[in-house]
């Protein structure tokens, strides 16, 4: 399915665009547009996977292996370096 959708671009990214169209690499300044969009939401995807995979191993460790967290404490941690 296609959406036709009037959309605007800042002159870097049509610049960029229209490069990519003219290179031969994609058919239209939509196409490509399209083409970013999809690989920035796979992108979003994998690093969301990523992190649900992380959370989950690490919820298997055996309890001495837990890393002690309250609120703030990250905070903390990073202004005392």
């Amino acid at each position: 399915m296609t959406v036709k959708q009037t959309t605007s671009y800042t002159d870097e990214a049509y610049a960029y665009a229209q490069a990519l169209v003219e290179a031969g690499e994609f058919s239209s300044v939509s196409a490509a547009a399209s083409a970013a969009l999809i690989a920035l939401k796979r992108a979003r995807d994998a690093e969301e996977r990523l992190l649900e995979s992380e959370v989950l191993r690490r919820a298997k460790l055996p309890p001495d292996q837990w890393v002690e967290w309250s609120p703030g404490a990250l905070t903390a941690s990073i202004a005392a370096r």
